[in-house]
């Protein structure tokens, strides 16, 4: 029989329950203002309410969630066209970013930060390389992708463009590492990370060689697709959560 440490199972739970209440939020089944009560959910979702805390503390970094001042959470009120307008500003913002690094020049040490996550990236998603029909770890690739996009905008140097930043991507799922794929992945995520990937490629090259224009203008155009991208993602998800019974007894 396998032998599993407890601190892995811990973090399985709790990307377990991150996945389920993600899932009840974009689909739907959890409505804007709905109070998220540890022991109600604790009971609902059967776990303890330590991953459950952590659950809810990590969806309220992705903008789904608020936290209240009378302790506990609620869902926060959201539209696909907010989602999207936040996304284009994170474009621009980062546009300017990347052509400010590239101005200026990248140290040594951001490159190879910078490299270490492209070649990350690369290795996770060699499988699907290989085979479309290849599901990716969605979760594994937005922490990879947020700590490209956070190394390439701290070492544009520009505190006044990281604290917008900041403020830009409070709104749910506008940030680089939000996600709206469901708990368990499909195929249609796949094209999409392998062209997120691609475009970190072309970043790098293009700040790599002090290509100001062209690192800005890609790093728009990779906002662009997000942003789409998350539009067909979660018209997707809405759809076929929504249609299962259990999510639909869960929003009564």
């Amino acid at each position: 029989m396998p032998f599993f440490h407890p601190r892995f199972a811990m973090a399985a739970q709790i990307d377990k329950v991150i996945s389920e209440l993600r899932d009840m939020v974009l689909s739907g089944a959890l409505q804007p203002g709905e109070r998220i009560v540890e022991l109600q959910f604790s009971a609902r979702l059967g776990v303890s309410r330590t991953p459950l805390r952590i659950a809810l503390t990590e969806l309220e970094k992705e903008g789904l969630l608020e936290r209240l001042p009378s302790r506990g959470f609620r869902v926060r009120s959201f539209t696909v066209d907010e989602i999207g307008d936040a996304v284009d500003v994170r474009g621009v913002l980062e546009g300017m970013a990347a052509r400010l690094l590239a101005e200026r020049g990248a140290t040594k040490e951001v490159l190879e930060q910078l490299s270490q996550a492209v070649e990350e990236g690369r290795n996770l998603l060699a499988p699907a390389r290989r085979d479309p029909n290849t599901t990716v770890d969605a979760r594994a690739w937005g922490q990879i992708n947020r700590r490209f996009h956070e190394i390439l905008c701290e070492a544009a140097g520009n505190r006044a463009l990281l604290s917008a930043l900041e403020h830009n991507n409070k709104t749910p799922l506008a940030g680089p590492a939000a996600l709206t794929l469901p708990s368990t992945p499909s195929l249609l995520e796949t094209p999409f990370v392998l062209r997120a990937q691609a475009d970190h490629e072309d970043l790098l090259r293009a700040i790599t060689r002090r290509e100001a224009v062209r690192a800005e203008n890609l790093m728009r155009e990779h906002a662009y697709r997000s942003r789409e991208n998350k539009r067909v993602l979660l018209d997707s998800l809405r759809g076929a959560l929504s249609a299962q019974p259990l999510l639909a007894d869960h929003s009564a």
